[in-house]
């Protein structure tokens, strides 16, 4: 199958700068592909080379196989939704929408047509005549969205489209997102995000992205689970990052303590460490016979708490748990950690 869109070793760079290296991702018809990385790792300077708003210093960009490094944005067909909505204030809901159509020159009944299909698709059939400034930040986000779909767009390019939303609104919009996604079932989406649950629950595949540089790409259940990068581990999902030594195929030991590791198949000789997640820490108070630990900081967070711990060991790390059981800043507690966390490459 012809990937809807394909990236072959691309990069930009500004003078010196080095915004992207050498990317080479493709993203299949109707699958939703999330560009996930902390601020300046180049991942909306993908998008903006996939929609023409940046020229690659190297390398190709094709969509449906068709080369378009050389094209200009309004050439490509992309649905393009921005952080900042980027509606005009001066126009209508309805208008807003209809503009890229009317640009394509669409006649006037089909522009009616489609806007109203849209407004209804995402919700906001009855704001058609009302203004940008009338309406709330989720609203004008669906408003961004649905002028972005009215031009049928084989691929939609969200460039972090819910980042300036406050937190009810963004789980309304992950949800919004994802009835879209049924409802289109054919659109590629290419979606850019810091936020690793917004990318764990809209994304089939996600792309870690650091430092101008890809990571590692892969399922998102994959990823989170069996990351083979210590940076994935870390960013998506928090792990704790403990040396360990490996003893063979399936385990290490980690002072005392023998366990069973998940390997995504790393290269012999590799340095590595072990990622648990803070919620798989189990905290108790000690004992005599598992790892001694010193509690640095008790947080609670409402649902739960989180512990921040150093192991008698010398490594430290975080646990959350539901309860703390009485446990105080400077008590010593006794970790478990369960069998088959994943062992990942430290770079």
């Amino acid at each position: 199958m012809t990937p809807a869109v394909e990236l072959r070793g691309v990069s930009v760079h500004f003078g010196r700068t080095v915004a992207l290296h050498d990317l080479s991702l493709a993203v299949a018809p109707g699958e939703t592909l999330a560009l996930l990385g902390p601020s300046g790792s180049g991942k909306s300077t993908a998008l903006k080379a996939v929609a023409g708003f940046l020229r690659p210093t190297a390398g190709r960009v094709l969509l449906a196989g068709r080369d378009v490094t050389d094209e200009p944005p309004n050439r490509r067909g992309l649905g393009v939704v921005v952080q900042s909505y980027a509606l005009f204030p001066h126009m209508t809901v309805a208008d807003n929408v209809a503009f890229g159509l009317r640009a394509r020159r669409v006649p006037r009944r089909a522009v009616a047509e489609r806007v109203a299909e849209v407004l209804d698709l995402v919700g906001m059939a009855g704001f058609r005549d009302r203004y940008p400034r009338q309406l709330s930040g989720g609203q004008q986000q669906r408003v961004a969205i649905a002028r972005a779909l009215a031009v049928r767009p084989a691929v939609l390019l969200l460039d972090e489209p819910l980042s300036a939303l406050d937190a009810a609104l963004r789980e309304e919009m992950v949800a919004e997102l994802l009835r879209l996604r049924a409802e289109l079932p054919d659109t590629a989406v290419v979606h850019v995000t810091h936020d690793q649950s917004e990318a764990l629950a809209l994304a089939d595949r996600i792309a870690v992205m650091r430092d101008a540089r890809l990571v590692e790409v892969g399922p998102a259940a994959e990823l989170y689970h069996r990351p083979a990068e210590s940076f994935t581990a870390a960013f998506l999902g928090a792990s704790n990052l403990l040396p360990v030594d490996v003893e063979d195929a399936g385990a290490v030991r980690l002072g005392g303590l023998r366990l069973a590791a998940s390997s995504a198949g790393l290269p012999s000789g590799a340095a590595v460490a072990l990622g648990v997640r803070p919620h798989r820490v189990g905290v108790r108070p000690y004992t005599g016979s598992g790892l001694a630990a010193r509690v640095l900081a008790v947080q609670w967070r409402g649902t739960g708490y989180r512990l921040d711990l150093e192991l008698e060991l010398g490594h430290r790390l975080r646990a959350e748990t539901p309860d703390v059981a009485g446990l105080a800043v400077g008590d010593r507690v006794e970790v478990s950690i369960p069998d088959g966390c994943p062992l990942v490459r430290v770079a």
